[in-house]
């Protein structure tokens, strides 16, 4: 799946394209995966539908989803490098994870986020309908860093 758009960015699930050291630079020193060992990024790429984010060649953005395909996915490790924010690359991601033919009709969809709630917005997330039903398992030290 490639799809083109503003700032000529193309978003791929071709994860042959990703560049690991720029997922892993980023993630490693971001507020909800710090400290992520590279294997374990790579366990998590392997079992995820990936998508990542390109302009001029180079990686700007990534996101994940992991989903049984059938019923839930939870989007995961969204970002876009500074350089880029501001360009629609964010929205980019979130369309070509909403409309991708392997998370059509899921009965539920989560994700986490801290500052970008209008993002997500835009795609159908809310708050939990029922707050009081979500429950977690939260390691806050996962890789020997607190987050």
């Amino acid at each position: 799946m490639n799809r083109a758009g503003p700032a000529a960015v193309v978003v791929t699930t071709d994860v042959g394209r990703l560049d690991l050291d720029a997922i892993h630079g980023f993630l490693a020193r971001s507020y909800w995966a710090a400290g992520i060992p590279r294997d374990v990024l790579e366990r998590a790429i392997d079992n995820s539908i990936s998508f990542g984010a390109f302009a001029d060649g180079r990686q700007v953005g990534f996101a994940r989803v992991v989903t049984d395909r059938a019923t839930y996915a939870y989007v995961s490790d969204v970002f876009v490098l500074e350089s880029h924010r501001g360009r629609g690359v964010g929205k980019q991601l979130m369309e070509a994870i909403m409309s991708h033919p392997e998370l059509q009709a899921l009965r539920r969809w989560t994700l986490f986020t801290r500052d970008a709630h209008e993002l997500y917005r835009r795609y159908g997330f809310r708050e939990p309908r029922h707050p009081d039903r979500l429950m977690e398992v939260f390691n806050d030290c996962p890789y020997g860093v607190a987050m």
